[in-house]
């Protein structure tokens, strides 16, 4: 059994709602439910975050607003400020925490590639 990857970086500030808000995404399908408060997109789905220099692709997403907690599913894909990178196969953010948890496909690993600066700390590839 496999460990799931956690990523978090204690201390950021967060952006501010007016720069932070924006975030964009590209599916095949979208569906919201306003009383269980759960967006989901799937197939192809491209994630735009640019308030945080995220990209990200998947088969599926669900945003679950009371949460507020983001689930990608199939084949993730997060690339962060073009340089951090992390491949999966399930990976659940935290919003509020910013903290993600990672989790590979059966047999597999999780990857993340991280792009070390010696005069600063690195950055996980979703956190702030």
């Amino acid at each position: 059994m496999s460990t799931p990857a956690v990523l978090s970086q204690e201390g950021s500030p967060s952006a501010p709602v007016e720069d932070g808000g924006l975030i964009t995404i590209e599916s095949d399908i979208q569906n919201a439910d306003s009383v269980t408060g759960v967006f989901t997109a799937i197939g192809n789905v491209r994630i735009v975050y640019p308030a945080r220099g995220i990209v990200a692709t998947s088969r599926q997403a669900q945003y679950f607003s009371k949460e507020d907690r983001v689930v990608l599913t199939g084949d993730v894909d997060v690339i962060r400020d073009g340089e951090n990178s992390m491949q999966a196969e399930r990976v659940v953010y935290l919003l509020e925490e910013e903290q993600a948890v990672a989790d590979p496909s059966t047999g597999a690993q999780v990857f993340t590639s991280v792009q070390l600066d010696s005069n600063k700390q690195a950055e996980a590839p979703l956190a702030q």
